[in-house]
């Protein structure tokens, strides 16, 4: 044997025997189901919704769990369905749930996690990554229902913070004719209360007129006032709101679901390393990361962090340590993430943006709580009916 030989195997020797001792190996699966109901055509159709908005977010988390699972024999492997129907969705969760599979990230409405519950068993635990109703924070809550999606309460208390910093207290209110958009108007006219903002004029939208040709004509008629300080659209799907800037009775900012947005994610989005995650997002899916993408990230995100601290996959101890005061999601939103014990709410920051740029990032300076800043944006312990674990 030669010298470099004799060298290159003692080399070897010396670093099996440094080498710790690796654990079994864990595998760790994670089921993904997405059904979003057709909403049908829209005006305004300019930037089109993906399709795979959440799958990629999730097939992203599973990359980044496995970076480090594998230093710790850690393997992560997600089953995936797009479903067509509720139908075919909550099939596919039971069919997963039978094979073995107890670890969701859920993108459907509130309606199809209320059934997905309803089957679940006691030792399933399932991310809500895309339904933002309230109720599902405040009433219909179950101990084993986590929610990385924001709820509309979180996002319109932002944008009540906002206006409010701003001192524009007196707004135009335009809803859309969607369960969605009461839903979300709904939460505005909350936060208006809590943050002391004055709804001067409260509108349902009832035009069915084409817009694209008609808009310098209705919306000055349509948003005539004494005076108003900003318009706030309710228009989740974007039938109208794309139309309402610069076509407003007053020259006043348009904020809301259209203008500048409460969102989870934005392309915009860069601080506090956000530009890393946001270039490997790119290279992974060919397009920019979203909402839904990011709820189902963070999900994903929150399990591997959870069986990093456990060495174990069982769901119930994954959920006893989110909510330990020991877990904190690292989510390049500025500060560590939380999950709220009494409803299992995700705490975190809020950005507010427009197509091209950040403008500022919920909660503000100024707007106080006794345990933490963050639990100033969607409704807080004293105002649900939730308590989870109790």
């Amino acid at each position: 044997m030669s010298l470099l030989s004799r060298t290159a195997a003692a080399a070897l020797i010396t670093m099996i025997g440094a080498a710790p001792i690796q654990a079994e190996s864990l595998g760790v699966r994670i089921g993904y189901l997405q059904w979003v109901p057709d909403q049908g055509p829209v005006l305004s159709n300019v930037i089109p919704e993906p399709e795979d908005a959440g799958l990629r977010g999730a097939e992203l988390a599973i990359t980044d769990n496995s970076t480090t699972g594998k230093f710790l024999g850690q393997t992560y492997s997600l089953e995936s369905n797009v479903a067509d129907s509720e139908e075919d969705a909550v099939a596919a969760f039971e069919t997963m749930r039978q094979n073995g599979t107890e670890l969701f990230v859920v993108n459907a409405p509130a309606q199809t996690l209320q059934t997905m519950m309803g089957k679940a068993g006691d030792n399933t635990l399932i991310f809500n990554a895309g339904a933002k109703d309230d109720a599902l924070r405040t009433r219909q809550c179950h101990p084993n229902l986590l929610h990385t999606m924001p709820s509309y309460s979180m996002l319109t208390d932002a944008l009540g913070q906002w206006l409010n910093q701003r001192r524009w207290n007196e707004v135009f209110l335009i809803t859309g004719p969607t369960e969605a958009d009461k839903g979300w108007a709904d939460a505005f006219r909350r936060s208006a209360k809590r943050f002391g903002l004055k709804i001067v004029e409260d509108k349902p939208w009832t035009f069915d007129a084409d817009l694209r040709r008609t808009a310098s004509k209705e919306l000055p008629l349509f948003t005539q006032a004494s005076d108003y300080d900003a318009v706030v659209v309710a228009d989740v799907r974007g039938d109208f709101g794309e139309y309402v800037p610069f076509n407003t009775w007053l020259p006043r900012p348009v904020v809301g679901t259209q203008g500048m947005s409460p969102v989870t994610w934005h392309r915009v989005v860069e601080s506090w390393g956000a530009a890393q995650l946001q270039n490997r997002f790119r290279e992974l899916a060919g397009r920019d990361m979203n909402s839904e993408d990011y709820a189902a990230w963070a999900a994903i995100r929150s399990i591997g962090t959870a069986v990093t601290a456990l060495s174990n996959a069982n769901p119930g101890e994954i959920r006893n340590v989110l909510f330990s005061d020991k877990f904190q999601l690292a989510a390049f939103k500025g500060r560590k993430l939380t999950y709220r014990d009494w409803n299992g709410q995700l705490r975190q920051p809020i950005p507010l943006v427009h197509p091209r740029g950040l403008v500022a990032r919920a909660p503000f300076e100024g707007f106080l709580h006794p345990n933490t800043q963050m639990d100033t944006l969607g409704f807080d312990e004293p105002e649900s009916e939730c308590r989870i674990n109790d």
